[in-house]
């Protein structure tokens, strides 16, 4: 089995906690100290949330500001569409914002929302039939 686990940097740990919280997400304690808490999605999926100086101890790179720089845009699928508009807004409820406009081609709908240090996670939701046939096919048969 597979996990993921993806590190963040952030300027307020317990502000990060509380905002992860509210998107439906729990802290493992186990995981969790003053430099990191440990951000559980699903059993295969966890964030780790790490002090801006503690996330540094990890890399010999600089660390970019995620208000200033993008690096990576973490996306994660949801079971519906309503189901990523309920994630947006528990996320803007909890201070987060939205980047830019919904988007929807159709097979896929997707928003995009930045925590409270600026890390870009986009939820989607992709058609089933989309995701086992591909885009072009599965819009073939829609029309």
């Amino acid at each position: 089995m597979t996990m993921i686990f993806v590190n963040l940097p952030t300027s307020d740990l317990d502000r990060s906690k509380e905002f992860y919280t509210a998107l439906g997400c729990e802290i493992n304690p186990l995981f969790t100290d003053e430099n990191a808490a440990s951000v559980v999605w699903s059993e295969n999926v966890h964030f780790m949330v790490l002090t801006r100086e503690y996330f540094a101890t990890f890399t010999t790179k600089t660390v970019v500001d995620p208000r200033d720089s993008a690096q990576v845009l973490i996306a994660l699928t949801r079971d519906s569409r309503e189901h990523v508009d309920e994630t947006l807004a528990a996320g803007l409820a909890a201070g987060g914002s939205e980047p830019r406009e919904p988007q929807d081609y159709g097979f896929m709908y997707s928003r995009s929302l930045e925590d409270l240090d600026g890390n870009i996670l986009e939820f989607l939701y992709m058609e089933p039939g989309a995701a086992e046939a591909g885009p072009e096919a599965y819009l073939a048969d829609v029309e």
